[in-house]
């Protein structure tokens, strides 16, 4: 298990990290890193086309890589971030599908469009994002196509050569919902 500061060292030298959230343990690294997220997309064994998640703490880690303000939409999605740490019954994390800033790494968005961010209230992911002042990839820790981990015991033994960031998972049942910003519609 490592800290914080480990996790933000392997982030930045180009490392792929576990790490918890809401639901389950995902795997993560640097979004601006093409060479790090092709690791992650290898160990994971998840096709490029798939694309990925950005998770972060705050708007600002978002807008780099996501339009979000200014649209007909940006209240509902802001607005959907704004939970407690605690979940609450019934509601669940909510990641966007928003457009792509012009610059977001085709690489990144799976060669479309759009990117899937979420701003986390979960403490372990936030203070990461904090220590990194940036949006992190955000995939589940799993083999592609194969049940998501829940634990770091079980990480550590699919995974055993990535650092795992000592935390738990908020407890909820099941990955955070997807949205379409476009259409106000659930996809997951």
């Amino acid at each position: 298990m490592i800290n914080i500061e480990q996790a933000v060292e392997y982030i930045q030298q180009g490392e792929v990290i576990a790490y918890p959230t809401e639901a389950v343990f995902g795997l993560g690294c640097d979004p601006s890193n093409e060479q790090a997220f092709l690791k992650l997309l290898a160990i994971k064994q998840r096709p490029i086309e798939k694309g990925v998640i950005l998770i972060a703490s705050t708007v600002e880690q978002v807008l780099p890589w996501a339009k979000l303000l200014n649209e007909d939409w940006t209240d509902t999605v802001l607005a959907s971030w704004q939970a407690t740490e605690q979940p609450i019954k019934g509601i669940k994390p909510i990641t966007w599908i928003l457009p792509a800033q012009p610059n977001t790494p085709k690489w990144l968005t799976g060669g479309r469009d759009t990117i899937a961010v979420r701003i986390s209230q979960h403490s372990t992911v936030v203070q990461l994002c904090n220590a990194l002042n940036s949006a992190v990839v955000s995939t589940s820790a799993n083999l592609f196509q194969q049940p998501a981990i829940t634990s770091a015991e079980v990480c550590q033994k699919i995974f055993p050569n990535i650092p795992i960031l000592s935390g738990q998972t908020q407890g909820l049942s099941a990955p955070s919902q997807i949205w379409s910003a476009k259409t106000l519609k659930q996809i997951r």
